[in-house]
């Protein structure tokens, strides 16, 4: 899990960089649009969508932005009608490689994700050879320095999480599962915590280490994957020893 929970902070420090790009507010609404029409325009009794809002906010993205992504999904505007995809393959190294994508052109995202996963040492798997390493989990971390592990783990079992773990040197985990996930955020945010990483994420149940060269690979394609703009989400189960991330990322 310490792989994941080193990428998951390193995302959340490219999302301001996202966010000035526009990337961020991109990717948010379509996934904003896509809850409305799957679910319903009312967030009370559409999770996914609440989910989407929270995130909206969490960003500042403009309170019209969200209202407008709502109103696309449940065809009250008139919008892109985006499929949701997710593609399976393998990076440098054996990593495996789960990849969510809202396209409104499915052919060519396919050929575009294709190609990348070529370009930088990958390649695409058939559907169900990596999936199965991914469970849908609520995640969250917090800085070990920052945080009382007793405190911690009595109000987040007490919310209904799942687990905490502290196999990593650097981070606490917090385990939920899915539904639960609002519930255990709200308890550890109103306990004034503040969290490096949360999100409902894929966890790997198995770990891919990487060093070297491929490491510096991975967290290359990782890159230019979720830079796509049709790619939502990328999951992976690469295990890249902190000061080899620092010095790629450096």
């Amino acid at each position: 899990m310490s792989g994941h929970s080193k990428w998951a902070t390193t995302k959340h420090k490219k999302a301001a960089v996202d966010m000035k790009r526009g990337k961020i507010f991109t990717k948010i609404i379509r996934e904003i649009t896509i809850a409305a029409r799957v679910g319903g325009g009312d967030p009370d009794g559409n999770p996914r969508l609440r989910t989407a809002i929270l995130k909206a906010k969490e960003s500042n993205m403009p309170a019209d932005n969200i209202k407008k992504a709502v109103q696309k999904g449940t065809g009250e505007l008139p919008g892109t009608v985006y499929e949701e995809m997710s593609y399976e393959g393998y990076g440098p190294g054996g990593t495996a490689l789960l990849i969510q994508v809202a396209t409104d052109n499915k052919n060519r995202t396919l050929s575009e994700i294709r190609h990348l996963l070529s370009k930088y040492g990958g390649n695409m798997a058939e559907a169900g050879s990596v999936s199965w390493i991914f469970e849908r989990k609520g995640y969250i971390t917090f800085n070990k320095s920052e945080v009382d592990e007793e405190a911690l783990m009595t109000a987040a079992l007490d919310a209904g999480a799942e687990d905490v773990r502290s196999d990593d040197p650097d981070v606490y985990e917090v385990i939920t599962a899915p539904a639960d996930f609002e519930a255990v955020k709200k308890v550890l945010t109103e306990a004034k915590w503040a969290p490096l990483f949360m999100d409902i994420t894929a966890l790997p149940k198995t770990s891919c280490p990487l060093e070297g060269k491929a490491a510096g690979q991975v967290l290359n394609l990782m890159e230019v994957l979720e830079d796509h703009d049709d790619v939502q989400n990328v999951y992976a189960n690469f295990d890249i020893p902190k000061d080899v991330m620092e010095s790629i990322a450096s």
